[in-house]
């Protein structure tokens, strides 16, 4: 029997055939099939086309119109507590919509007469969690469903003014609009942005930060006697610090009263009170001794007190002991004019003769009055009674310095460029 070899040069051209043989069969599947089976596999993709256009065209047509827009968006935080909140829709009406709190609480709302619209009708709580479930329907009466969760600015996220002064009040010509930030603001321009104070009187006026935490309006000169100052706090959802929004959305309004300035003269120790420019009374008082003279510049009366407590103690008049050089359980017919500890206040305890005569006291103004606050025939009643808080005390001829116009209400002490310069808008 004949014994065959295979050579390299054989074995290489059988693995060619094989492999083109293979090759082939695959082209062939791959690319021919058979007639019958392209067609059967043609046909059914084309039904399956056909059926799945079917169910979309009528999806499609079964469709409501209503597009319901429900914000703030599904899973925001740090929403806004006064306005964020809203549910509108095009191409149809809502039908109802309901917001509650994470612990089911129901907030209360208003559809707009047109069902095109829904608000809230009552501030959210801060830090909490709100859904919203909205329904509408089209013209064609056809259902559309929309639903949405947030949550509102926390309090370590959020900022807020403590004003003065008090929405519907009547103030005297000198009172500043003042805010006092619990937080520090980083961006004075976002924030003075969100507040606009205006005068019925046209007058103009600016904003001035003291400092990253107080911000205080005025106009030029002195209020217009008898106008009315409104002061918009717009400041929800504003950043006034990196990651720190405000949440206020308020309107206050107050009125200027009659234009009464009250000029101490340290020299002559006498007050003369004025209203619209004319002299009204002259009060002999006792301001501070040469050792603690009174501040000289203008000063606005920012609260009053029929009795009050004052203690040396407390603004750094003390004795050895640690104790005050005076503690007075009762000073009558107190108004502060400072918030470093200057008042002016009928003094029962000063002999009648100081009044006109010699400057006493740690730095207050004094006026003569009886112990217990209860006779209206004493100055210090008298003035007591004829003055409100915003009214302006001008401090002259005392040998101490300006008082700063921090401290307390009296920016006045600025002058108009050097107040506009504070402003960041």
């Amino acid at each position: 029997m004949e014994k065959r070899v295979m050579t390299d040069s054989k074995r290489r051209k059988g693995l060619a055939a094989a492999s083109a043989l293979l090759g082939g069969v695959l082209v062939l599947t791959a690319c021919g099939g058979g007639d019958d089976e392209a067609a059967a596999s043609g046909d059914a993709n084309s039904s399956t086309s056909s059926s799945q256009s079917q169910v979309d065209a009528a999806a499609a047509k079964d469709a409501s119109e209503a597009r319901i827009t429900i914000s703030p968006k599904n899973g925001a935080q740090n929403a806004g507590i006064n306005d964020d909140a809203k549910v509108t829709v095009s191409e149809g009406t809502l039908t109802e919509v309901t917001m509650t709190a994470q612990d089911g609480t129901a907030v209360q709302g208003e559809l707009a007469a047109d069902g095109k619209s829904w608000r809230p009708t009552e501030q959210l709580k801060r830090a909490t969690t709100y859904k919203i479930a909205a329904s509408a329907k089209d013209s064609e009466g056809r259902e559309a469903h929309e639903n949405s969760s947030f949550t509102t600015v926390s309090k370590d996220n959020s900022f807020i003014g403590n004003f003065t002064p008090e929405d519907g009040s009547t103030v005297g010509v000198g009172m500043p609009v003042s805010i006092n930030f619990n937080k520090s603001i980083t961006d004075k321009k976002a924030v003075q942005s969100g507040i606009t104070v205006e005068s019925s009187s046209g007058q103009e006026v600016v904003g001035h930060w003291f400092n990253s935490q107080r911000l205080d309006f005025r106009p030029e000169n002195y209020w217009a006697e008898g106008s009315t100052v409104t002061m918009k706090l717009n400041l929800d959802g504003v950043e006034g610090a990196d990651g720190v929004y405000g949440v206020q959305q308020k309107t206050v309004t107050f009125t200027i009263g009659r234009n009464q300035v009250s000029t101490v003269d340290v020299a002559t120790k006498t007050m003369t009170v004025t209203q619209d420019g004319k002299t009204i009374k002259t009060i002999p008082i006792s301001a501070g001794s040469p050792e603690n003279p009174t501040y000289n510049g203008q000063m606005v009366i920012s609260e009053k007190f029929k009795e009050t407590r004052m203690d040396g103690s407390t603004v750094g008049f003390t004795k050895k002991d640690g104790k005050g050089e005076y503690d007075i359980k009762d000073v009558p017919h107190a108004m502060r004019l400072s918030t470093s500890g200057t008042f002016i206040h009928g003094n029962y305890w000063g002999a009648d003769s100081i009044f006109g005569k010699t400057n006493t006291s740690h730095g207050c103004v004094g006026l003569n009055d009886a112990k217990g606050a209860d006779d209206p025939n004493q100055p210090g009643a008298w003035f007591f009674d004829n003055s409100i808080v915003g009214d302006v005390v001008i401090v002259k001829n005392s040998k101490d310095k300006t008082i700063q116009p921090d401290n307390g209400l009296n920016g006045w002490n600025m002058s108009w460029a050097e107040w506009k310069a504070g402003s960041a808008v």
